[in-house]
């Protein structure tokens, strides 16, 4: 079995694979949305974790909060570091580790995560970690896909084809309410959960759909790196088949909008 070292290697050269800049675009309204419901006040101190190319530190820091991101992979640091600069914003982007953050205790203020630190390898060390850098009272605000959703049919179609790591859990698991609620009953109280809906809307038929995340979202692109040319067709079949299924766009060989949804999750730390 890979050490882990090599499992966080591994992740780090799969989220800078591709661009996920480009798919992150698809999803910044939704970003935008669940900054605007935290309505935290100008000035607040918040790391965003796997923050990526900003999609959520660019919000906060417009609304006047006092923002750092970190992420593992420097190519989509890079990214959120010139969208920051287009738009004169301040914001610190570190180079980190979701189970390992390079900050002092009780640093901050708010920590926020959409779609990101649920796919670090050992959720026990994201929820110490979350806690020991949140002040007493800090909030935490978390984005993660549902398992019962879009996304967590895709993640059982990629498991088909290319296997996860047994010993890792399943990242979609941050998003089942009883389980969110064990990993964070040490370190928080008022642990506030809601299935907030979100679109993916793309200008593509299902074949086109899969190119674009093939092309373009690492995680995509190297499960199918680790097939053979029989083993891509299949994996790519079973694909468009599950876009074709969910599509209730009523132009469906231009367009895609798929109903998904994500466990938003609010705590305060003790």
């Amino acid at each position: 079995m890979p050490t882990i070292d090599q499992i966080k290697s591994n992740m780090r050269s799969t989220w800078m694979a591709g661009d996920f800049g480009v798919v992150a675009k698809t999803i910044s309204g939704a970003a935008n949305d669940f900054i605007a419901r935290l309505a935290l006040p100008p000035g607040t101190r918040v790391l965003d974790i796997a923050t990526g190319t900003g999609n959520l530190a660019l919000p906060l820091a417009r609304s006047g909060c006092v923002v750092t991101g970190v992420d593992i992979a420097p190519n989509l640091l890079d990214q959120a570091r010139a969208r920051a600069a287009q738009e004169n914003l301040t914001i610190a982007f570190d180079e980190g580790d979701a189970e390992a953050l390079p900050y002092a205790d009780a640093s901050f203020d708010a920590v926020v995560t959409m779609f990101g630190a649920m796919f670090a390898p050992r959720p026990e060390l994201v929820a110490s970690e979350i806690a020991r850098v949140l002040k007493p009272g800090g909030t935490l605000a978390m984005a993660n896909w549902d398992p019962a959703g879009f996304t967590g049919l895709m993640f059982k179609v990629a498991g088909k084809h290319v296997p996860p790591n047994p010993d890792i859990p399943p990242p979609v698991l941050w998003g089942d309410d009883a389980t969110v609620r064990a990993r964070l009953a040490s370190g928080f109280t008022q642990i506030e959960t809601h299935l907030i809906p979100i679109d993916f809307d793309l200008p593509f038929d299902a074949p086109g759909v899969v190119d674009f995340f093939r092309k373009y979202f690492g995680p995509t692109q190297v499960a199918f790196s680790k097939l053979d040319p029989a083993g891509q067709a299949a994996y790519a079949a079973d694909l468009e088949a599950l876009w074709s299924e969910y599509n209730v766009s009523p132009t469906p060989t231009t367009h895609t909008l798929v109903k998904n949804q994500y466990l938003e999750v609010i705590a305060t730390r003790n």
